[in-house]
């Protein structure tokens, strides 16, 4: 199995200068909103709106309400659901809160979608964005789990002043304990306590990420990534059938007039 890169030559957001991105210009975090909510009230599909809006984004991260959401790590990876959240969030008095709960929850959008589609609203530097997230966070939030559960599966508990399995987890899968990677980390990159958000975390995982690929045996990458991908694709496909479902729900709560 090949090992995705991660593309760590790009600058997401820059919307000007790169081929195929929205010809209606970029978008600071106010006027993104106000294009938002004048999209829906207008008329729009909120989900079409989003990603077009998502799409002229350029703030790759800002403070709401005291708090930093760092929608692009490392100034390579793109957390798109935490930007839709924020829009949403900002516009959530003209919108259905069901849908807004499949997609920020569960990932489930409102329309089915393939990937080509997905890039084409997003807009390629994006989207390559998005896919170092989902590889260099979303797959190793997934492995690390993996590891949590084979540990609490073998009866490796926590014993009294000893770390649980979600701490243990971090050794298995690097090698060395949560606190030296966090030291390593500290020297490579910058500080971060042991108390971290969840910006510095993802932060923190997405170099764990690269650690792992720069230091472990070939073959050890090649067994964890599918380890990974295989709890990944499990995933998307019962989001793809919850998907579905919901469409055979909603025909069959609207079927259609027959106009004879």
């Amino acid at each position: 199995m090949s090992v995705p890169r991660i593309n760590d030559d790009l600058d997401a957001f820059d919307v000007l200068d790169e081929p195929g991105a929205p010809d209606d210009g970029p978008l600071s975090p106010e006027r993104a909103i106000e294009a938002y909510r004048a999209a829906v009230e207008g008329g729009a599909d909120w989900y079409h709106a989003l990603l077009h809006v998502i799409s002229r984004w350029v703030a790759p991260e800002e403070f709401v309400d005291d708090t930093l959401l760092r929608y692009l790590i490392a100034g390579e990876a793109f957390d798109w659901l935490l930007l839709a959240q924020r829009l949403l969030t900002a516009a959530e008095d003209l919108l259905p809160a069901e849908g807004i709960e499949q997609l920020i929850v569960h990932g489930i959008p409102p329309h089915l979608q393939d990937e080509d589609e997905f890039e084409a609203a997003l807009g390629p530097a994006k989207y390559r964005a998005h896919l170092n997230f989902q590889y260099g966070v979303v797959v190793e939030e997934l492995l690390l789990l993996s590891a949590e559960l084979e540990l609490s599966k073998a009866g490796t508990l926590a014993r009294h002043g000893q770390p649980g399995a979600d701490v243990q987890a971090f050794e298995r899968v690097y090698g060395k304990p949560l606190d030296e990677l966090r030291i390593l980390y500290n020297a490579d990159h910058g500080y971060i306590g042991a108390e971290m958000s969840q910006s510095e975390m993802r932060e923190f995982i997405y170099w764990l990420s690269k650690y792992r690929i720069r230091w472990a045996e070939p073959a050890r990458i090649a067994s964890d990534t599918r380890k990974a991908m295989t709890m990944l694709a499990r995933l998307e496909a019962s989001r793809t059938r919850a998907a579905r479902l919901r469409v055979a729900e909603e025909r069959r709560a609207n079927p259609p007039i027959d106009a004879r």
